[in-house]
């Protein structure tokens, strides 16, 4: 599976940003998906997950309540949106899946990722 992330840009603190995650050469609507993030000098970090049919979410407790994933197999895309976002939320952002149907908090359950979406909060 090779995936592709998109929809990073610069926006202002308090705003809204959604990232998208498609996948290439086949689907991932059999596949757990999750979102991480790497900010300057910092280990990368689980963000938030979805099952194969998302029914299952998770999230990093920084972003409860400000964050959402969803996803669309019509599209075979899965989205995360942001809002209220802040400073610490500055990092690349990327999009992995799993090996499964199921959801993780783990990095080394995700075996395929994409390439990172630069995300700016300016204050």
């Amino acid at each position: 599976v090779q995936l592709q992330a998109s929809g990073g840009g610069l926006v202002q603190v308090g705003g809204s940003l959604r990232l998208s995650c498609a996948a290439s050469r086949r689907t991932f609507n059999n596949n757990g998906v999750g979102w991480f993030r790497r900010a300057p000098g910092k280990e990368r970090e689980f963000v938030s997950s979805i099952s194969w049919n998302g029914d299952r979410t998770l999230f990093a407790d920084s972003v409860k309540g400000r964050f959402d994933i969803s996803r669309d197999k019509a599209r075979n895309t899965v989205s995360l949106q942001m809002n209220n976002v802040k400073p610490e939320d500055t990092a690349v952002y990327y999009c992995a899946a799993s090996r499964d149907a199921t959801t993780s908090r783990q990095r080394q359950d995700y075996p395929y990722w994409g390439q990172g979406t630069q995300v700016t909060v300016s204050s």
